[in-house]
């Protein structure tokens, strides 16, 4: 009898590229390399690398083994760091991965430089965790670095799968696997980057375990990537860099056993949600209703409509607590012990949010999430480690609000920007867990009017300031301003208006303020704007986007804002007695396809004698492929043109 493995999928592109390379040997390639000109910016480059996973009976024992051969070409002497191997191995209580038959040999020219086996080191990082370490010789610009070794593990959940991306460009990587069907891994191929090599194919009868007279059919892999480029998770406005750099995970879902049992590691969401209700620090920290009935005012839960009974119960929770900069979601969570002292983590806030206004009678459940930089959690089976924040999800008459009470300054029904990362897992203990997608404020908006007259005599202006900010542009404002006084902030805004700009008078519009938006009024002065009997003068007072912050060449990863963004600036100038206009900025209209995004910058003069400016700039899409990056840069550009080299220019008749 056989165990027989289905695939998981078959798509034949064709080989194209490299064998397996000896090694100590380059090619002649590999000796011709010295420059990189799809990157000029990267220190180091991988000429060459290789991996093989395959499972092998070693001493009556199955053992995981991982083969990796790599060669790197330093370019630069930021590349020297390059030379610093670093092996992560796992620890169990009884059994320990093992690195073996470690090779490195420094390639300078014709000279090679070989590792010694007493330079190689072996230090404990943990309790679980344990590195081998060497560096590489004699390392000098123009150098490769080639190395080789093999991981023997007893643990079949550590098969990883493979990093097709990393923070130096690769010419070459590849990666091969043969999994007998004893063991199913659900797997993704993450990135954008595509495969020039994709195969999957069966073998049969790979696999048999002495003594036993059953065998396994195994699926043999074969992937290839070409010119990956390096991965700058640095980059402006993205999501966490696991959801982008280019890789093949792997996670050990079923084990067969040739003795007729099965074992299943990947469990189902109706799993997870009876182990959440029975858990100690989640499901049993939301039942505390009569804990909290009793040690909050009575008014507080049952007084006026449920919406408005909600907000009050948010602004209490809010003021209650300090955040102790911790999430907590897989810590012990003792929601007793936070509430008494006042102090606590995000879970422990937002489950005593979630217990209050369950215990105002208002429909509330738990939802997990990642926040920005953690990566989106997998949909297709439940990766608990995924998660790592947790909000309340309250519903209240067929609308839904998800709420966060760490912030003191975040509106009802606002999330922080670190949670704006497209869905969540709505924990629903009376019935079944399901997926909830964040819905981002839908209004962010900064609007600037400004009404300004000259006075070439005296030689400053004068003018008034109307500034609106709304939603997340809301939420930047009262954060800056945060523990500040009233003379720090208006301090704080005359620095970025420059040393000839004072604010007069200044003033919030308190009758115009509510949870997502402020007002702003202020007066001000400009000195020196007459030189030589012309006036030069820069129309914008505030420059929503003075820098480019798309910078690369080429993107591999989708641009995301979080949410949708509307900047609009304008300016009524009065032109002063006896002087002409001589020079204006010429207009700038701009659309993104599908009217995802407008720039439209006009200037021009009017029968009243006025120069009127208008500057509008609006994001109606918050995400974009990488197919788009090209147009977004120049979006950005004309946008930053506009505003910082754009002059009107008046001359005295």
């Amino acid at each position: 009898m056989r165990i027989c493995l289905l695939l998981f999928i078959i798509v034949l592109r064709g080989f194209t590229g490299h064998s397996q390379s000896t090694f100590g040997e380059l090619t002649a390639d590999e000796k011709a390399f010295f420059e990189y000109k799809k990157d000029s910016t990267a220190s180091a480059i991988y000429l060459y690398e290789y991996g093989n996973n395959y499972f092998e009976v070693r001493g009556n024992y199955v053992w995981l083994i991982t083969e990796y051969h790599a060669k790197i070409k330093v370019l630069k002497r930021d590349g020297f760091d390059q030379a610093n191997i670093k092996i992560p191995t796992y620890k169990g209580e009884n059994r320990s991965e093992k690195v073996l038959r470690i090779k490195a040999v420094t390639h300078n020219g014709s000279a090679k430089h070989v590792l010694r086996d007493a330079n190689i080191f072996t230090t404990d990082l943990s309790d679980k965790w344990q590195e081998t370490r060497f560096t590489f010789s004699d390392v000098k610009v123009g150098s490769v670095l080639e190395y080789q070794y093999e991981i023997q593990s007893p643990f079949h959940f550590n098969l990883s799968g493979w990093e097709f991306q990393k923070d130096i460009p690769k010419l070459y990587t590849e990666y091969n696997a043969e999994i007998p069907g004893n063991w199913v891994y659900n797997r993704v191929l993450l990135g954008e980057i595509p495969l020039v090599v994709n195969e999957a194919t069966l073998k049969p009868s790979c696999f048999s375990i002495p003594g036993m007279a059953k065998t396994a059919d195994c699926e043999v892999l074969h992937y290839v990537m070409k010119n990956v480029p390096a991965f700058k998770a640095s980059e402006a406005f993205m999501l966490s860099g696991e959801n982008y750099r280019s890789r093949l995970k792997f996670e050990l879902s079923e084990y067969y056993s040739f003795k007729g049992y099965n074992e299943k590691y990947t469990k189902s969401w109706n799993d997870v949600d009876k182990e959440f209700r029975k858990d100690q620090d989640i499901g049993r920290q939301l039942k505390k209703n009569g804990f909290f009935e009793k040690r909050v005012p009575e008014e507080l839960l049952s007084s006026g409509e449920p919406l408005e009974r909600a907000k009050n119960i948010y602004a209490f929770v809010k003021e209650h607590f300090a955040w102790n900069q911790k999430n907590g979601l897989w810590n012990d969570n003792r929601v007793k012990e936070a509430f008494e002292e006042r102090r606590g983590n995000a879970s422990e806030i937002n489950i005593s949010l979630i217990n209050l206004l369950k215990t105002a009678g208002i429909k509330t459940d738990m939802m997990l999430l990642a926040t920005r930089d953690q990566g989106l959690p997998t949909k297709t089976h439940p990766v608990m480690s995924d998660f790592n924040y947790v909000v309340a999800r309250t519903e209240i008459a067929d609308e839904v609000y998800l709420l966060d009470a760490t912030d003191k300054l975040m509106p009802f029904g606002m999330l922080p920007f670190k949670c704006l990362n497209y869905y969540g897992r709505v924990m629903d203990f009376k019935e079944a867990s399901y997926w909830h997608t964040i819905e981002p404020e839908k209004r962010n908006v900064e609007t600037i009017r400004v009404k300004m007259q000259l006075n070439p005599t005296e030689n400053h202006a004068q003018g008034s300031m109307l500034w609106i900010s709304m939603g997340y542009n809301f939420l930047d404002r009262k954060h800056a301003a945060k523990n500040l006084s009233n003379d720090e902030i208006l301090e704080t805004i005359e620095e970025g208006f420059g040393e000839d700009f004072s604010i007069t008078d200044y003033k919030e519009n308190e009758e115009s303020i509510d949870e997502k938006r402020i007002i702003e009024r202020l007066d001000f002065e400009i000195a020196n704007i007459v030189q030589e009997g012309t006036i030069y003068l820069d129309p914008f007072l505030i420059k929503f986007i003075d820098e480019n912050p798309f910078k690369s060449k080429e993107r591999y990863y989708p641009i995301d804002f979080g949410y949708t963004r509307s900047n609009t600036y304008s300016l009524e100038l009065a032109i002063p007695e006896g002087y002409q206009v001589t020079s204006l900025p010429s207009k700038k209209v701009l659309a993104l396809p599908g009217n995802a995004g407008i720039l439209r910058f006009e200037c021009k003069k009017t029968q009243n004698n006025t120069i009127n400016v208008l500057f509008d700039f609006k994001l109606k899409s918050s995400h974009f492929k990488s197919e788009a990056y090209q147009l977004i840069k120049e979006f950005f550009q004309y946008a930053v043109q506009a505003q910082t080299k754009s002059y009107i220019v008046l001359k005295k008749t």
